[in-house]
């Protein structure tokens, strides 16, 4: 299916899983349309990918930024065919501590502009019945997350969300993924004040290794992918286990890794 993509645009693309989905994308043959808010980030990558590209400096959190974006994936004239909603923040604090703007911030990237952007493109997807959407959620969005509720109530959002567009999706040659990777190896932590350096390596996901997987998955029509056996356990042990025990194994977790 990736063969079939011409033109993909990636948002939150000036770094981390963003990055390289653009050069994995490029290696492909696919031009990219970077969207970021670090406009030097973002010429710094199109220098060194293999294919056209565009770069569009928005911050999603602004209505104006986000309204430039929408209007990009929209056109007619060069079609976009693959959207990766990879954008998105975190912070962790309780949510009496963190900021309301925080939060609000959070829902707006990590949710609001992922519907807004999605909306924006599907028309013309349809139309042609080619391509579809990648939304990068989080293994967070499969259970509660005291210290990060929002940020895991965001995710839990991104994988309700992209789950409903698989079906309603289905056979119009349009389609739609979710990526829902543990703790990478990304800029994430250092903006979201997190210490993912405190879990084993083993319990750490590759970057790089979690695009791959991601744009095989998508290839192959799945509607979802969660890079690491260590993910997957989790997220059945999550099935298994009362909720109540979950949210205290889950707080604990996210404790440690907020604390500084």
């Amino acid at each position: 299916m990736v063969e079939q993509i011409r033109r993909a645009l990636v948002t939150g693309a000036s770094s981390g899983l963003g990055a390289h989905f653009a050069r994995h994308l490029a290696d492909r043959g696919v031009e990219v349309v970077l969207v970021a808010r670090r406009g030097d980030r973002l010429r710094q990558l199109a220098d060194d990918l293999t294919t056209a590209s565009e770069i569009v400096v928005a911050d999603l959190a602004d209505p104006d930024d986000l309204g430039r974006v929408g209007e990009r994936l929209a056109r007619r004239d060069a079609p976009v065919d693959l959207l990766v909603n990879n954008a998105g923040f975190g912070a962790f604090g309780g949510a009496g501590e963190l900021g309301g703007g925080v939060q609000a911030g959070i829902v707006e990237v990590n949710v609001l502009a992922m519907v807004r952007l999605t909306t924006a493109v599907l028309p013309q997807l349809l139309e042609r019945g080619v391509g579809g959407v990648i939304n990068v959620g989080s293994l967070a969005g499969e259970l509660p997350t005291p210290g990060a509720t929002v940020y895991g109530a965001s995710k839990a959002f991104v994988r309700s969300y992209s789950q409903g567009l698989v079906d309603e999706l289905r056979g119009t040659g349009v389609h739609a993924m979710l990526l829902a990777p543990g703790v990478t190896h990304t800029e994430f932590g250092e903006v979201a004040g997190t210490r993912g350096d405190r879990l084993p390596g083993v319990l750490r996901s590759d970057a790089e290794d979690v695009v791959r997987q991601a744009l095989a998955a998508f290839a192959r029509r799945r509607s979802q992918c969660m890079p690491g056996v260590h993910n997957r356990a989790a997220r059945h042990a999550v099935r298994l286990v009362p909720t109540p025990v979950t949210r205290r194994i889950s707080g604990y977790v996210h404790g440690q890794l907020g604390r500084a």
